[in-house]
């Protein structure tokens, strides 16, 4: 039965967690904000501390119950674990917690689609030294954004047994700085989603470039890149999973399950930052005297605030249910679209309350909550627009519906 107390450990995880958020983290943000980039010292820093997108979605051992005294076993909260780092990290800057060293977005389709010396060649390479190595995740492209089967980066097979891969992909955090990225490209462009196939394509690559960076208005200390194959040579030992693993169709369903992880993770960083803002703006308001006065807008601004609040501690319940299903095998689809349609929305209303209720002080170039209302308004649009989760939403209610 899904339960949403913590044991011990994760209260443990989310408080160690908090503290590098509020000590380490919160310091460095505006500056971040300002410069485009945390300092590659203090990125290395935190991964000698152990902190790294990889390590956050492992989860502990624990004691059996009623087995041998001493006897652990891993327990089954990895997505868990995953979305109170989320949370916390977010709450102190999102950009930092989409820079932390480690596989980022393309971790999970080597997971799901990998062979076992996929896996340990690519995910392997996040634990040889204390540099901050990153990967990253190519799906999105000029032209297909919510429609990812109308992707048009072409992949053909050359005489020598490699894959040339063609096109361009955008919007790729980390896709400058990685050190590989999992690209999605079609080996037959009028065949649609059953064409897709997955590559690793490594830095270095032939044909491999980094396009433009963008500017972005949030989120401005996440690296955003444009990434150009041009006849780009990928060796055969590079397709996820073998040519074996395509044979049924499933090069689009593994950049699915992908999502099915990730934007519950998405909605707990919504959830941080709609927090720290609301926080912040609380703090604000109590010290100015503002909910001592009787007037009506005092009134209407503390209800704004609640019913913010509110929408945000249904947002994490509902983060975490789908967190919990993923835990225990359980198709997650429906819900993990719930989650971030939900969150994102939640926290949005949360920031825009922060900036209303702090008046001039709120809009201030150098306030955190000014950047926190930049920063949340992607939330709504990566890992899948808001309007295409009401789409996926609706599908998953209605599937007996065959005309819907």
């Amino acid at each position: 039965m899904i339960s949403f107390e913590l044991n011990d450990t994760l209260r443990g995880i989310r408080e160690m967690l908090h503290f590098v958020a509020e000590q380490e983290v919160r310091p460095l943000t505006l500056q971040a904000d300002r410069e485009h980039g945390f300092p590659s010292d203090f990125l290395r820093k935190v991964k000698e501390m152990g902190i790294s997108m990889g390590a956050l979605s492992k989860a502990p051992e624990i004691e059996e119950e009623g087995g041998e005294p001493g006897r652990k076993k891993k327990s089954k909260t990895a997505n868990r674990i995953s979305a109170i780092a989320c949370e916390e990290l977010a709450w102190g800057d999102g950009s930092f917690l989409l820079t932390l060293p480690g596989p980022g977005l393309g971790g999970p389709p080597v997971q799901f689609m990998g062979t076992p010396e996929q896996k340990e060649r690519f995910l392997g390479l996040f634990a040889k030294d204390s540099e901050p190595r990153f990967g990253a995740y190519g799906l999105t492209e000029p032209g297909a954004g919510s429609d990812v089967a109308a992707i048009r980066t072409s992949a053909r097979k050359a005489a020598d047994g490699a894959w040339v891969l063609n096109g361009t992909k955008c919007y790729i955090t980390n896709g400058a700085r990685a050190d590989w990225v999992v690209i999605f490209a079609s080996v037959d462009l009028t065949q649609g989603r059953n064409a897709h196939r997955a590559f690793v394509v490594e830095r270095g690559t032939p044909g491999f470039r980094v396009g433009k960076i963008e500017e972005k208005m949030g989120l401005r200390a996440s690296e955003t890149a444009e990434l150009v194959l041009e006849d780009c040579h990928v060796p055969a030992a590079n397709l996820l999973g073998g040519e074996a693993y395509y044979e049924s169709k499933q090069g689009f369903l593994g950049a699915m399950k992908t999502f099915d992880t990730t934007r519950p993770m998405i909605a707990a960083m919504a959830v941080g930052i709609g927090r720290a803002a609301l926080e912040r703006a609380t703090d604000h308001c109590q010290r100015a005297g503002v909910f001592r006065s009787r007037t009506l807008l005092a009134t209407q601004m503390a209800l704004r605030l609640a019913k913010a609040r509110r929408h945000l501690e249904v947002a994490r319940l509902l983060t975490w249910r789908a967190c919990w299903m993923a835990d225990e095998g359980l198709g997650n689809a429906r819900e993990a679209s719930m989650s971030k349609a939900y969150a994102a929305t939640a926290a949005l209303e949360a920031t825009a309350a922060a900036v209303d209720s702090m008046g001039a002080a709120g809009c201030a170039g150098d306030a955190l909550v000014e950047k926190w209302f930049r920063d949340i308004k992607v939330f709504d649009i990566f890992e899948g627009t808001g309007q295409i989760q009401r789409v996926v939403i609706a599908k998953r209610l209605l599937e007996g519906l065959k005309s819907f």
